[in-house]
This record gives structure tokens, C-alpha cells and sequence, in this order.
């Protein structure tokens, strides 16, 4: 008694220095079937799970921000008629119900048989529907299933739809290999004695109340944890819900800074950097400061257009080397972040320009294209055509004339280019022309089609 007392007084000390905690909502799962009678040390599975129940219930009447609520199964019907509906939320959610537990609790007699896949489906009605709220069951139980329910199916699919945070599962005074048939509903922990019991309701009351720290090393291409100001992401491996999100942040000690979290979950961990780089299956340990290392070496690309560019809005496509996937569109005079490796840019000009790069740790890549010229269009009437770049004895496209402009102007990079073009009311092929121009840098050129 007097360990779980001063574990409770940790809970409330804990829980008052968490100045943002949100609510947590426990729902308490008691076996309430007629194996409960057997006996664990010196007193029956029953009897220790109403007297440790009852002495939790009643401290935690003094924690702030938590909710709790009493469910049960086999309790009304004999396991001779073998109900597999015999559950029933006994005291539900409500602010000062401690009283009603414990008397629920106390007058508690266990007769029936193991529903825990159906107790488990109802018992996401029993949460009242509101957000920012952690709900949690821990399910007290001494048995297996013996309705042919699938209580995994049930867990993961409340998990997933987000109803309830992964269940605690206390096995009292059960086989140690009951593990393996409830390590996909939860967290499962053994209780053979009545002081593993006690330890471990305090523990499990304790994960779920409190939330815990860590810090997120960003590691360079040396592993060393410099990389900073980027979002990161925890989702929720189950259900792949956003759990977090923070701007990673070094702390006025130059170190990452440190994260209060939910250790209630198994995060996949997105790191918004250009590519995203990500670490999954995050397990945190309750009550202790975790370390994530995620490598996230980062270098600087900055596009540059020699002297004053006449593109409006020059962007390029940023793809990782050897693969068609867009990452970026990036404007051109602007530095953006990006992993450490070689890249391939797309730049929208006229015609389009295929450059290669390289991004080094905390470098800057700076990549400069000549600065385009104008080619001014000049008919009397409209043409059928289109401009090619000159390249050896190819012919290269780079866009159609506007045929339904008598006259244009358009932007082209440097180069030696050919106009092909025909009138569009001469009806005779052979009268299609060809005339060579070249574009200067910042330079304008005309050309009369007529």
C-alpha cells in the first residue's frame, strides 16, 4: 500500500507540472467471470483485483485533467448459460464518480464466463465523443477469450479509427504465455503475485496518465545533431494519424530541444525535409527523456538568372538523380533546403535547360543560367509554324508561333535557332519557309515573316 501511495503522489506531481496536459479519459475493463475466484497468493484473483482497484480509484480522485469509468463482463449471468453479451459499463465517465466505483467495485461478484472482444466493441461507446481527449482502457482479465470473439481485430480497428490509444491488458495471476495471444491487443503485463500485481496497476496507471519527453537528434552527414528548423510529424503507426507536430528547435544550450509527448503510441516520424526523410516504429519509454536520431544532412541550392532576367516567374523542377519524381517546383532567385545528394533540375525556360547538381553538407550550390533574349515576330498576316534550336544537324523543337497572332514576342535563351512557318491561307506545302536567327544574351532580335 504505501508504494502504491507514493507512486500516486508522483502521478499527482507529475501530472501538476504538466501545465498543458490534456484530459485522459481510463476506462477500467474488470473480469468479472467465475475463474476470477481462484486464488493468486493469499487471497483470490478477485479479491486483490477489487482491493488494488479500489485503493487506485480512490487516489486518483486528487489527479487533474483525468476521467475514469467502470466497465465489467461475466458478472450477471452464470457460465453455465455461456453469455456472450454479459458486459455492461457500469459507471460511466463523469467528474466526481469515485464513490460509485468504489461501491460497484465492493459489491462486485464474479459468475460468468471471458466476452473480451465484445466487452472491447461496446466499450468504445462508453468514451464521450470530444477532441484532444487520450482515451485509454486497461483491461483487467485472468483468462482468454471464450466467446470466439477476435479481440485483436476489435483493438486495432478502434486504434485505427482513432477511439482509444493502444489497451493495457494486466494478466492476474494468469499463464505467462497468455503474451502471445495478447500482444496484438495490447500491452500486455503478467501478474502472478499481489505485489506484481499492485506494481504493475501503478505503472500502467502511470503511462497513462502521464506524457514523457524526448528529443530529436537531426544528424548531418558527420552524425552530428545540428540540423534544425524543420517540421516534424508523429503519426500514429496504427491508425497513421498526425499526433504531432513540431518545428524542430535548438534550445538556448545549442542542443535540440526537448518534446513532451505521448509514449502511448508506436510513432512513424515524417521529417519535412526536400525529400522528406523518415524513421518508423518509434517506440518511447514512459517516465524517461528518449533520444530519436534521424539522419537529415542538409545543403542549399540557390538558382540564379545572370544580370536582369526578363522570365516573369522562372521556376525549375527539382527531381532526385535518376528518377521522375517532382520534389520542388523552385523559384529561380530564391535558396531552398535539400538532403545531401545529386539532383536533377527541369528549367522551365525556352527552350528547357537539363542541368545536374550536387547539394554538400551546409553548403551552398549555386547554379546560374544566362540571362535569355527576346525574338521579336513580325508578320502581315498568320502563320502555321513553330521554332527549333539548332543543334549540329538536328533540329531540336522548343514551341509553335501563335497562329492566331499576326505578330509576338517571346523569351529564348541564348542559342542558334530555326523559324519554320507557312501563311494559313496558302493552301501549297511547297511554299513553307525556313530562316535562321540567333538569340543574344539580353539581347532582342527581329524577324519579319512576310
Amino acid at each position: 500500500m504505501k508504494k502504491l501511495l507514493l507512486l500516486i503522489f508522483c502521478l499527482i506531481t507529475a501530472s501538476a507540472s504538466l501545465h498543458a496536459q490534456k484530459k485522459t479519459r481510463i476506462l477500467f475493463l474488470l473480469d468479472g467471470s467465475g475463474s476470477m475466484y481462484a486464488k493468486m497468493q493469499t487471497e483470490t484473483r478477485i479479491a486483490a483485483a477489487k482491493r488494488l482497484l479500489s485503493n487506485m480509484v480512490d487516489s486518483l480522485r486528487h489527479v487533474n485533467n483525468v476521467e475514469l469509468a467502470l466497465r465489467i463482463y461475466g458478472h450477471r449471468s452464470p457460465s453455465s448459460a455461456q453469455d456472450c453479451k454479459d458486459t455492461r459499463l457500469e459507471v460511466p465517465f463523469s467528474p466526481n464518480n469515485y464513490d460509485e466505483m468504489l461501491t460497484v467495485i465492493r459489491e462486485l461478484t464474479p459468475k460468468g464466463t471471458t466476452l473480451i472482444a465484445y466487452s472491447l466493441q461496446e466499450a468504445a461507446y462508453d468514451f464521450p465523443k470530444e477532441d484532444g481527449v487520450r482515451n485509454v482502457i486497461i483491461l483487467i482479465t485472468d483468462g482468454l477469450e471464450e466467446c470466439s470473439g477476435d479481440p485483436c481485430a476489435v483493438s486495432e480497428a478502434l486504434q485505427r479509427q482513432g477511439v482509444i490509444l493502444k489497451p493495457f491488458i494486466i494478466g492476474v495471476g494468469g499463464d505467462p504465455t497468455f503474451i502471445n495471444f495478447y500482444d496484438c491487443v495490447g500491452r500486455y503485463f503478467d501478474a502472478s503475485t499481489e505485489s506484481e500485481f499492485e506494481n504493475i496497476l501503478g505503472v500502467v496507471v502511470s503511462q497513462a496518465i502521464n506524457e514523457t519527453t524526448c528529443q530529436v537528434n537531426l544528424l548531418d552527414i558527420n552524425g552530428r545533431a545540428l540540423e534544425t528548423n524543420v517540421n516534424m510529424t508523429f503519426y500514429d503507426q496504427k491508425s497513421k494519424r498526425p499526433i504531432h507536430n513540431f518545428i524542430h528547435t535548438m534550445n538556448d544550450r545549442g542542443v535540440p530541444d526537448t518534446l513532451t509527448v505521448d509514449p502511448s503510441f508506436i510513432y512513424d516520424i515524417q521529417v519535412h525535409t526536400v525529400p522528406p526523410v523518415f524513421k518508423n516504429n518509434v517506440t518511447l519509454i514512459p517516465g524517461r527523456h528518449n533520444i530519436i536520431a534521424i539522419d537529415a544532412p542538409q545543403g542549399q541550392l540557390s538558382l540564379q538568372v545572370d544580370g536582369v532576367t526578363a522570365y516573369p516567374d522562372l521556376q525549375a523542377i527539382v527531381r532526385k538523380h535518376g528518377t521522375m519524381q517532382t520534389l520542388i517546383v523552385q523559384e529561380f532567385n530564391a535558396t531552398q533546403k535539400f538532403i545531401v545528394g545529386k539532383y536533377d533540375l527541369e528549367i522551365l525556360t525556352l527552350p528547357r535547360l537539363y542541368i545536374n547538381v550536387s547539394v554538400e553538407q551546409s553548403k551552398n550550390t549555386i547554379v546560374n543560367i544566362p540571362q535569355p533574349g527576346k525574338l521579336h515576330l513580325m508578320g502581315n498576316q498568320e502563320y502555321f509554324g513553330a521554332i527549333y534550336q539548332m543543334k549540329g544537324n538536328m533540329l531540336e523543337w522548343v514551341c509553335d508561333i501563335d497562329d492566331t497572332q499576326k505578330r509576338q514576342i517571346l523569351t529564348l535563351q541564348p542559342g542558334k535557332y530555326k523559324v519554320i512557318y507557312r501563311a494559313k491561307r496558302v493552301t501549297k506545302t511547297y511554299m513553307t519557309v525556313e530562316k535562321i536567327f540567333e538569340i543574344q544574351s539580353g539581347g532582342s532580335t527581329h524577324l519579319n515573316l512576310f
